[in-house]
């Protein structure tokens, strides 16, 4: 019984190290990290690039006639294969647990091929129980800080701030990621894992803010959400949602796993 104990603790450990500061600064000078002069953009390709990816893709299934619970995981990749010219699907990895696989087509280099789902916490939000023996919390280059995790309390927070943020009879962001049956079908980037010496990185983070100008009937496909309701004194601002999309570094075939570098460095 503690062998299993044990080897759960391990396991979990294995994961959630990445996301544990004082483990990550002890061990960089024996990890790959990815640089970020001070001031500097982090883009790997534009704003407008990955604007017009996004709607793009978002109009082609808003084409779709939904059945009342949204659409089945097929319809969502097989849009995604018409519009985009390859499939992503969650698999088990081969590093352990879930990753993410290009299943069919190729993704060409400087592509968005996922987004990372989950709830917006500002740096003075608080987010202790809900990061407790949680491996998804991802940290922007400002201190914005993103929980990808769709179990326990994070998929509770997630769904109720979804309810509060509906406009009439349009939802603001994705709440199907939550689920095995994904409407948005790029919306897996938080089971992407971090590369090692076997398994290199082809692909990387890249911050990208949804703006008020928006297609408000497309929003419900953005898988974020805010943790706090928009404040009345941010104006145009009120609209403003951070996402992080995972753009290719190189070509990557069908049949490759996709791995990204966990560790960025801003100098």
């Amino acid at each position: 019984m503690s062998r299993n104990i044990l080897r759960r603790f391990v396991s979990k450990w294995k994961s959630y190290r990445y996301r544990f500061v004082p483990w990550i600064a002890l061990n960089l000078k024996d990890r790959s990290i990815r640089a970020v002069p001070t001031g500097s953009s982090d883009k790997i390709i534009t704003d407008q690039t990955v604007e017009e990816t996004l709607l793009k893709l978002f109009a082609a299934l808003n084409k779709i006639p939904q059945n009342g619970t949204g659409l089945n995981s097929a319809t969502s990749l097989d849009v995604m294969m018409k519009v985009m010219g390859f499939k992503v699907e969650r698999a088990t990895s081969q590093v352990g647990g879930t990753g993410v696989y290009v299943t069919d087509g190729m993704v060409p280099k400087g592509t968005v091929l996922a987004m990372y789902p989950g709830a917006i916490y500002f740096p003075y939000e608080p987010i202790l129980l809900q990061s407790i023996s949680n491996p998804f919390i991802f940290r922007c280059i400002d201190g914005i800080l993103i929980d990808g995790n769709d179990k326990r309390l994070s998929k509770v927070v997630y769904r109720s701030c979804s309810k509060r943020d509906r406009l009439g009879p349009y939802m603001t962001c994705d709440v199907s990621w939550l689920t095995s049956h994904l409407d948005n079908p790029i919306a897996l980037g938080q089971y992407v894992n971090n590369h090692s010496k076997k398994f290199g990185a082809n692909v990387a983070y890249q911050e990208y803010n949804v703006t008020e100008d928006f297609p408000l009937h497309l929003m419900k496909y953005i898988p974020n959400v805010r943790y706090s309701p928009p404040s009345i004194h941010e104006g145009s601002e009120s609209r403003v949602i951070r996402t992080v999309v995972l753009v290719s570094t190189r070509d990557i075939k069908a049949g490759e796993e996709v791995f990204s570098t966990y560790f960025t460095m801003v100098y």
